[in-house]
């Protein structure tokens, strides 16, 4: 007998850089898992810097929910940290994500 819930179904959202830029599918990641995490969603916000081959996205959410969005033992935020990376070598560039 099968389980039907909402978390079983497939997210269908594009992350793909096809449509904007490699740094706009990066912030758009960063901010989606971030605001599933978060208690308060509507206050999550990524910004980005760059100065060419590094980018610098800068995550900042509610004092409630940094500890949900860094995770134990900092869990959390690196698995976001190594998505980061991963998206990054398509793009031969370097990815830094500060919490705030």
């Amino acid at each position: 007998m099968a389980e039907t819930s909402d978390r079983n179904e497939e997210d269908t959202r594009d992350f793909s850089d096809e449509d904007g830029s490699p740094v706009d599918a990066m912030r758009e990641m960063i901010e989606y898992i971030a605001r599933a995490l978060a208690s308060n969603p509507d206050n999550v916000s990524v910004t980005d810097e760059g100065d060419g081959d590094h980018i610098f996205l800068r995550l900042s959410v509610d004092d409630e929910d940094k500890g949900k969005v860094i995770g134990r033992n900092g869990r959390v935020a690196q698995s976001m940290r190594s998505l980061l990376r991963v998206a990054a070598v398509k793009t031969d560039t370097r990815v830094s994500l500060e919490i705030d």
